[in-house]
């Protein structure tokens, strides 16, 4: 995947916001986008593939995030092994504490009843 420019298609503020990836070999992928969150001083965007067989195996793309002042925010591929793994961790890391939060959520809402 090259350089890949965000597409907001969505209508309303409550709705989900997806991006549109084009691959390599032309196809295009609808995401929802999961977070945008940083790792390692960097910004980096979580996007969840729609209607696909990545979709249903639960893949999760991870890609730089940048936001120019003058244009549209633009998703760059990560080369690095290290930085992946890095980034990867930090989603990870945000998933865990995101359940911790829902878990923690749903006792309180039940000690209220």
């Amino acid at each position: 995947m090259e350089n890949n420019h965000m597409e907001n298609n969505h209508e309303e503020p409550q709705e989900e916001m997806t991006v549109t990836l084009t691959m390599d070999d032309g196809s295009e992928v609808e995401c929802v986008v999961l977070t945008i969150f940083e790792a390692g001083e960097r910004d980096y965007i979580a996007l969840l593939p729609m209607d696909s067989a990545e979709a249903e195996e639960g893949e999760v793309y991870l890609y730089r995030y940048s936001e120019p002042e003058d244009g549209d925010p633009v998703l760059d591929n990560i080369v690095d092994d290290e930085e992946y793994e890095i980034v990867a961790d930090a989603f990870d890391e945000l998933l865990d504490a995101q359940e911790y939060d829902e878990l923690i959520g749903e006792d309180e809402l039940e000690d209220m009843e």
